[in-house]
């Protein structure tokens, strides 16, 4: 394997950015550079043989139709899970929160902590970050 090089300030921002102990440093580079997931909705679509009705994406389901939202400078983008995707408004697709928070901000964004959601079981909405994760 190879190894690269980091320096402290790098290191401790990688490290702000992992949502939890699970989440590796090499989770967060390719969430931060718009790469696939190699953990998540994939796996479970492998495993299964078939299409979750909803998205998943390390450890955490958003079941299909769960609404999302997130404030950004007085405005308020939305996106919903369709079709086991995370779609925006416009139809784009994304493939992990924090890529759907950039999309909106043009800036590397922690995803977690940016969007809320409702799921349709909830009556309120809630930080992604604070939704319960499967067991893994």
């Amino acid at each position: 394997m190879q190894q690269i090089e980091i320096d402290f300030d790098v290191w401790k921002e990688l490290t702000l950015r992992r949502s939890s102990e699970n989440v590796t440093y090499n989770d967060v580079l390719r969430e931060m550079l718009g790469l696939e997931a190699t953990f998540g909705r994939q796996l479970e679509v492998a495993l299964s043989g078939k299409k979750p009705n909803g998205f998943i994406f390390r450890g955490l389901f958003l079941p299909e139709g769960t609404k999302l939202r997130a404030q950004y400078k007085g405005g308020l983008y939305l996106a919903e899970i369709r079709n086991g995707r995370w779609l925006d408004e416009s139809g784009a697709e994304h493939t992990s929160p924090s890529a759907a928070a950039t999309s909106v901000t043009g800036n590397n964004v922690n995803g977690w902590r940016f969007w809320e959601a409702r799921r349709p079981q909830d009556s309120e909405w809630r930080k992604i970050d604070a939704l319960p994760k499967s067991p893994s």
